[in-house]
Protein backbone atom coordinates (compact mmCIF):
# COMPACT_ATOMS: atom_id res chain seq x y z
CA UNK A 1 0.00 0.00 0.00
CA UNK A 2 1.33 3.42 -0.95
CA UNK A 3 1.60 6.07 1.77
CA UNK A 4 0.21 9.02 -0.18
CA UNK A 5 1.92 11.67 1.96
CA UNK A 6 5.31 9.98 1.76
CA UNK A 7 4.91 9.58 -2.00
CA UNK A 8 3.92 13.25 -2.28
CA UNK A 9 7.01 14.31 -0.33
CA UNK A 10 9.24 12.13 -2.54
CA UNK A 11 7.76 13.54 -5.75
CA UNK A 12 8.19 17.13 -4.56
CA UNK A 13 11.76 16.42 -3.54
CA UNK A 14 12.56 14.75 -6.90
CA UNK A 15 11.17 17.77 -8.74
CA UNK A 16 12.80 20.29 -6.36
CA UNK A 17 9.29 21.63 -5.85
CA UNK A 18 8.37 23.40 -2.62
CA UNK A 19 5.01 22.76 -1.01
CA UNK A 20 4.24 26.43 -1.50
CA UNK A 21 4.82 26.11 -5.27
CA UNK A 22 2.73 22.93 -5.37
CA UNK A 23 -0.07 24.76 -3.57
CA UNK A 24 0.10 27.57 -6.14
CA UNK A 25 -0.02 25.08 -9.02
CA UNK A 26 -3.03 23.24 -7.61
CA UNK A 27 -5.07 26.07 -6.17
CA UNK A 28 -5.05 24.28 -2.82
CA UNK A 29 -4.33 26.80 -0.06
CA UNK A 30 -0.80 26.42 1.29
CA UNK A 31 -2.16 26.30 4.84
CA UNK A 32 -4.37 23.34 3.88
CA UNK A 33 -1.49 21.47 2.25
CA UNK A 34 0.83 22.23 5.14
CA UNK A 35 -1.75 21.05 7.69
CA UNK A 36 -2.29 17.87 5.70
CA UNK A 37 1.45 17.15 5.70
CA UNK A 38 1.99 18.06 9.36
CA UNK A 39 -0.97 16.10 10.72
CA UNK A 40 -0.26 13.09 8.53
CA UNK A 41 -3.84 12.89 7.28
CA UNK A 42 -4.32 11.10 4.00
CA UNK A 43 -5.67 13.39 1.26
CA UNK A 44 -9.12 12.83 -0.18
CA UNK A 45 -9.30 11.54 -3.74
CA UNK A 46 -10.28 14.94 -5.22
CA UNK A 47 -7.38 16.59 -3.35
CA UNK A 48 -4.99 13.88 -4.48
CA UNK A 49 -6.18 14.34 -8.06
CA UNK A 50 -5.43 18.08 -7.88
CA UNK A 51 -2.02 17.38 -6.35
CA UNK A 52 -1.23 14.99 -9.20
CA UNK A 53 -2.26 17.64 -11.72
CA UNK A 54 0.10 20.07 -10.00
CA UNK A 55 2.89 17.50 -10.22
CA UNK A 56 2.13 16.84 -13.88
CA UNK A 57 1.32 13.17 -13.36
CA UNK A 58 -1.71 10.90 -13.36
CA UNK A 59 -3.14 9.07 -10.37
CA UNK A 60 -1.87 5.86 -11.97
CA UNK A 61 1.64 7.28 -12.06
CA UNK A 62 1.29 8.47 -8.47
CA UNK A 63 0.45 4.97 -7.24
CA UNK A 64 2.44 2.99 -9.79
CA UNK A 65 6.12 2.31 -10.19
CA UNK A 66 7.24 5.14 -12.43
CA UNK A 67 10.90 4.62 -11.57
CA UNK A 68 11.36 1.82 -14.12
CA UNK A 69 12.57 3.71 -17.14
CA UNK A 70 14.86 0.95 -18.40
CA UNK A 71 13.02 0.91 -21.74
CA UNK A 72 14.00 4.56 -22.41
CA UNK A 73 17.24 5.69 -23.99
CA UNK A 74 19.49 7.92 -21.87
CA UNK A 75 18.39 10.94 -23.92
CA UNK A 76 14.71 10.12 -23.34
CA UNK A 77 15.34 9.67 -19.60
CA UNK A 78 17.05 13.07 -19.49
CA UNK A 79 14.13 14.71 -21.32
CA UNK A 80 11.62 13.18 -18.91
CA UNK A 81 13.65 14.24 -15.87
CA UNK A 82 13.86 17.80 -17.15
CA UNK A 83 10.20 17.85 -18.16
CA UNK A 84 9.07 16.72 -14.71
CA UNK A 85 10.63 19.72 -12.95
CA UNK A 86 8.93 22.26 -15.23
CA UNK A 87 5.80 24.14 -14.28
CA UNK A 88 2.65 23.14 -16.20
CA UNK A 89 2.99 26.30 -18.31
CA UNK A 90 6.61 25.48 -19.18
CA UNK A 91 5.65 21.87 -19.91
CA UNK A 92 3.13 23.15 -22.46
CA UNK A 93 5.82 25.34 -24.03
CA UNK A 94 8.23 22.41 -24.20
CA UNK A 95 5.61 20.25 -25.91
CA UNK A 96 4.82 23.02 -28.40
CA UNK A 97 8.52 23.45 -29.16
CA UNK A 98 9.02 19.71 -29.71
CA UNK A 99 5.98 19.61 -32.00
CA UNK A 100 7.48 22.46 -34.01
CA UNK A 101 10.75 20.60 -34.32
CA UNK A 102 8.95 17.41 -35.38
CA UNK A 103 7.14 19.27 -38.18
CA UNK A 104 10.48 20.21 -39.72
CA UNK A 105 11.31 16.55 -40.33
Amino acid sequence: MVDALQRLKELCQERKLSYYELAKRTGIPYSTLNTLLLKGSQPSLPTLYRLCEGLGITLQQFFGDVTDSSHFTPAQQECLSLFNVLSPEDQALAIAYMKGLARRL
